[in-house]
């Protein structure tokens, strides 16, 4: 059975992410499309809208044929990490296509830019380090090196899915067999666009709509699924873990908060402050953002304070790399049974406590997501894979 990956997030699944899905399949020729999605916390250190047991469910009804999970380590993190664990568990399944999202609009050789990387990481490296300081930042400072050693045009390091986009090609191309590669340009809604088009609109959009109150509104930009589960299910955000978030930061020494995974430079001593002067977390980011620390930084760094996370845990994770499957229609239980003899990382289909020690952040933050609101169902023990007809 041929397969075709995606990566995704789903926060929450909408129309582009049906059509992505679609293309997916059609682009590649697949029998089967591979869902690699982020868990209960998200790449740029969010808690996600809808769980994901809920999320795995809308994208199985909605053209996708197997869900795995993207585990804790990999998708709290910046786009060369979230691409590696996407990647990783995608050639663990030996899928053989990789379709992305890309709001990159001039042509652009994903495939031939990761051959490069590869053959030419001394050299990246090198020049990186002699820009690293001048107050750029990193997308800034990454589009310079390219600017300098890439022979082509097209390597904006500001917009998002295009990051992901090279991170994906940097990372498939240092594996044996590289997937094959198949950007598709995203339709109507840019990612960080607000606006509502007839048949579509961002994520960012439609949050944006959910939290005020205003479903009806996106009504048209969502499969049927997801306009039932946004209205019926708790809706998520990191208000929800605002008093939790600020009692750790509190009652935290500096010492214990110096050993949390990327708190680095002193950024504990201004987290406290900003978190004593707050009376919600968009204050607290507000006063806790500089130049120097994003947005997107901050809130990942937030994301590992309210998990208690550690480097050692991280690198654990890493260590220990797993597949777990969230769902499949029976075309995606078919391929998995054809390819369970050959796939190269464990396969998980349920946590169980004999798991604990392997899935330590998993487990953990599924249990901390779930403090969010109390009819959000248990996210971890008995939980089976979705099967849908």
């Amino acid at each position: 059975m041929k397969s075709c990956g995606i990566i995704v997030e789903y926060n929450p699944f909408h129309n582009g992410h049906q059509y992505h899905a679609k293309m997916a399949r059609e682009m590649s020729g697949a029998d089967v499309v591979i869902a690699v999605m982020s868990g209960n916390f998200l790449q740029r250190g969010e808690p996600a809208i809808i769980d994901k047991w809920t999320r795995a469910n809308e994208a199985l009804t909605n053209g996708v044929d197997l869900v795995i999970e993207l585990p804790f380590a990999y998708a709290v993190q910046s786009a060369d990490y979230f691409a590696a664990g996407g990647i990783k568990l995608l050639h663990a399944l030996n899928c053989e296509a990789l379709c992305f999202g890309t709001d990159n609009q001039s042509e652009m050789d994903y495939e031939l830019f990761g051959n490069f990387v590869k053959n030419n990481q001394i050299e990246i490296n090198q020049l990186y380090q002699t820009i690293k300081n001048n107050g750029m930042s990193y997308p800034q400072q990454m589009t310079e090196v390219f600017r300098r050693l890439y022979p082509s045009s097209g390597l904006d390091f500001s917009s998002p899915n295009h990051i992901l986009g090279l991170s994906y090609a940097k990372e498939n191309a240092n594996y044996e067999k590289p997937m094959k590669l198949y950007p598709l340009k995203r339709e109507q809604a840019g990612y960080h666009d607000t606006n509502i088009y007839q048949d579509f609109a961002s994520a960012t959009a439609i949050r944006k709509a959910v939290f005020s109150d205003e479903l009806a509104q996106i009504t048209k930009v969502l499969p049927e699924k997801v306009v039932i589960d946004l209205a019926t299910l708790p809706t998520i955000s990191w208000e929800n873990y605002w008093p939790l978030l600020k009692y750790k930061l509190i009652s935290s020494s500096t010492s214990d908060l110096q050993e949390i995974y990327q708190m680095k430079e002193g950024i504990e001593y201004r987290l406290q402050e900003a978190a004593k002067n707050s009376d919600s977390f968009q204050t607290f980011m507000e006063q806790a953002k500089t130049k120097r620390y994003t947005w997107t930084r901050l809130q990942r760094l937030a994301t590992y304070v309210l998990n208690n996370v550690k480097q050692q845990e991280i690198t654990n994770s890493w260590n220990h790399t797993h597949i777990q499957v969230l769902g499949f229609t029976e075309q995606g239980q078919r391929f998995l049974r054809e390819e369970k003899k050959q796939l190269t990382l464990p396969l998980i289909t349920k946590v169980s406590k004999s798991l604990k020690t392997q899935l330590a952040i998993d487990i953990r933050s599924n249990q901390l997501y779930q403090l969010g609101h109390p009819s959000i169902l248990e996210q971890n023990f008995g939980r089976f894979p979705i099967r849908i007809r």
